[in-house]
Parts: C-alpha cells; sequence; structure tokens
C-alpha cells in the first residue's frame, strides 16, 4: 500500500515537473526581442521616476503628519500607515529596475526579501485604503455611531499589518533565485508555476473584495452626501469618484492580466499561443506601470487634496524658506 502511493506520488511530482518544464520551454521559445527591450529600457526609467516622487510625496506626508497633526485621530492614524505602506512598496522598485536591465544579481536572500517586500506594499495599500473607506463611510453614512467603544484605535492598524504580514509570507516562502535556460542572466521568481498561480489568485481575491467593500461604501456615501443640503456636497463626490476611479484604473487590468497569465502557465488555449503570450507580456508591462505609480499618486488624491493638507503644506513650505533664509544671513 506505501508503494503504491509512493508511486502515485512519484508519478504525480512527474507530471507536475513535466508541466512546469513545458511551460518555461514555451516561454522561451515565445520570447521576442522586443518584449525584452521595451522591458529593459521603458521599466527601468519609470521605476525610477516612481522611486524619486513616492519618496518626496510620501515623505512630505509623514513629516506634515508629525508637525501639524493630531495622530490620535483615526484618519490620520490611517494617512500615517497608509504612507508608510507605500513606501515599504517604494523600497522594492530599484531592485526590480536593475534586474530588468543586469538580471536578478543580489542572492536568494534579497530575492525572497524583495518579493516579500513588495507583497507586504500592495497587501497593506489595499486593506489602509480599504479601513479609511470604512472609517468614511461610518462617518458621513451613521453619523450618530457611537465611537466611544473605539478610543484604542491602534490595535486597529496592529491587527492589519499582523493580516498583511501573514498574506506575504508566501512570497518568503516560494521564492527563488533561476537561471533562464541558454543564458547567463538569473531572475527572482516563484520556485514553480503551481506557487505563481496561488499567490496570483490570492491577489486577485483581496483586490475584487476590497474593492467590492470600497465600492459599496462610495455608494453609499454619494447617495448619502446627494441628499445632504450641504454647500460642498459636489466638490466632495468629486474627490470619491476620483479616488475610486484612480484605485480600478491602477490596479484592476493589472490583476486581469497576471489572472489571464496564469492561463497560460496552465497551457489554456487561445492563452498558450505564441502571439497571445506575447500581447501579455505586453500588457504586464504597461499594466505594472500604471499599478506601480499607484504608491506616489497616494498622497496627492488622500491628502493634498483636502485643503487642511494644503495649508499644513504652505506652512511647511514657509518654514524652510525661513530658515533657508536665516542660514543665509548667518553666512
Amino acid at each position: 500500500m506505501e508503494n503504491s502511493e509512493e508511486g502515485q506520488n512519484t508519478s504525480d511530482a512527474s507530471e507536475f515537473d513535466d508541466h512546469n518544464m513545458d511551460y518555461i520551454l514555451f516561454n522561451e521559445f515565445c520570447k521576442y526581442k522586443t518584449v525584452i527591450k521595451f522591458g529593459s529600457i521603458v521599466v527601468p526609467v519609470f521605476f525610477t521616476t516612481v522611486v524619486l516622487l513616492s519618496l518626496l510625496g510620501n515623505v512630505l506626508v509623514l513629516v506634515i503628519l508629525g508637525l501639524f497633526e493630531n495622530l490620535k485621530s483615526l484618519t490620520n492614524i490611517f494617512i500615517l500607515n497608509l504612507a508608510l505602506s507605500d513606501l515599504i512598496f517604494t523600497l522594492g522598485l530599484p531592485f526590480w529596475a536593475c534586474s530588468y536591465i543586469w538580471g536578478w544579481t543580489f542572492g536568494d536572500f534579497m530575492c525572497r526579501s524583495v518579493n516579500f517586500v513588495f507583497s507586504v506594499g500592495f497587501h497593506s495599500s489595499i486593506v489602509f485604503l480599504m479601513l479609511m473607506t470604512i472609517q468614511r463611510y461610518i462617518a458621513v453614512v451613521h453619523p450618530l455611531f457611537d465611537w466611544n467603544g473605539w478610543q484604542n484605535f491602534s490595535v486597529i492598524p496592529i491587527v492589519a499589518w499582523v493580516f498583511i504580514f501573514a498574506s506575504a509570507l508566501p512570497a518568503v516562502v516560494y521564492s527563488e533565485v533561476r537561471a533562464e535556460p541558454d543564458s547567463n542572466k538569473l531572475y527572482c521568481a516563484y520556485n514553480s508555476f503551481k506557487a505563481a498561480i496561488g499567490v496570483t489568485y490570492q491577489q486577485n481575491i483581496l483586490f475584487v473584495v476590497a474593492f467590492s467593500v470600497m465600492g459599496f461604501c462610495y455608494i453609499r456615501i454619494i447617495q448619502t452626501i446627494l441628499r445632504s443640503q450641504r454647500n460642498s456636497k459636489h466638490r466632495t463626490i468629486r474627490v470619491i469618484f476620483c479616488v475610486v476611479v484612480v484605485f480600478f484604473l491602477g490596479w484592476a487590468p493589472y490583476n486581469i492580466v497576471i489572472f489571464l497569465q496564469t492561463l497560460t502557465h496552465q497551457q489554456i488555449e487561445p492563452f498558450a499561443e505564441c502571439d497571445v503570450s506575447i500581447k501579455l507580456d505586453f500588457a504586464l508591462y504597461v499594466c505594472k506601470l500604471l499599478a506601480f505609480a499607484h504608491c506616489f499618486l497616494n498622497p496627492v488624491l488622500y491628502v493634498f487634496v483636502g485643503e487642511k493638507f494644503r495649508n499644513h503644506l504652505k506652512k511647511l513650505l514657509q518654514k524652510i524658506e525661513s530658515m533657508w533664509t536665516s542660514i543665509k544671513w548667518e553666512w
């Protein structure tokens, strides 16, 4: 009986390895130089721009929160954590930019670490956007909600980060450095197509659930504002509309494309055809640019669009100008 089970396991493993190798050979056969050239030039340049803008925007958010805002406010706590999540996401981009040019040269430990950082940044951005949306929904739709039982706000981000780190663990477990067939270049990827598919489905499910929650909350918020007699309701609706649209346009195409690529992994027609695979490769590059740009757009959409934060930014710039003037006078 044991020999029978062992034989079955060996057979399953053999089928798995054959399927994995078939995909590798198919992927190599379908690679065109134009795809590789596009990725090695456009993506690193764009990632570099995103890194600079993200560092500038999110560091400014942290400075403004620290100098001018009350960090006991639940909204400010979420904004703080959102800025931190965007900075975490940004940390991995320089490594990916280098890998598109020279291949993966940072070793197995950094491969696992960068994939983990990317996964943490992806999950935390969506989780904290969803939490901010829920908090706004309660504040607008249920203004009489009793917040007295929610005084210890610190527990909410802690629980969120525990969930985020747990969700990102597969990136550590299944990542490894692999060699491209017939090439000296290394690349950082998941160690099997099964792991890649599992992680992709996990990201897709989180995105669908988060966007469903956000969509429901914002629809109810808009309905409530439209019934309100406040003069600022149209401005609020525009801000909410921009938040939803940019979030969806940034991440929806990326999630759709990585889902379609799992069909290529499984050799499902018509996605097993080279022409379709190449088009998906180009689409993935473009969708990555859209999705990864979200980490520097968040400060604009969720912070600087508010009049209060714009005033804080003006005060900060005035302080910097005053300090610079005093330094010049001393010299």
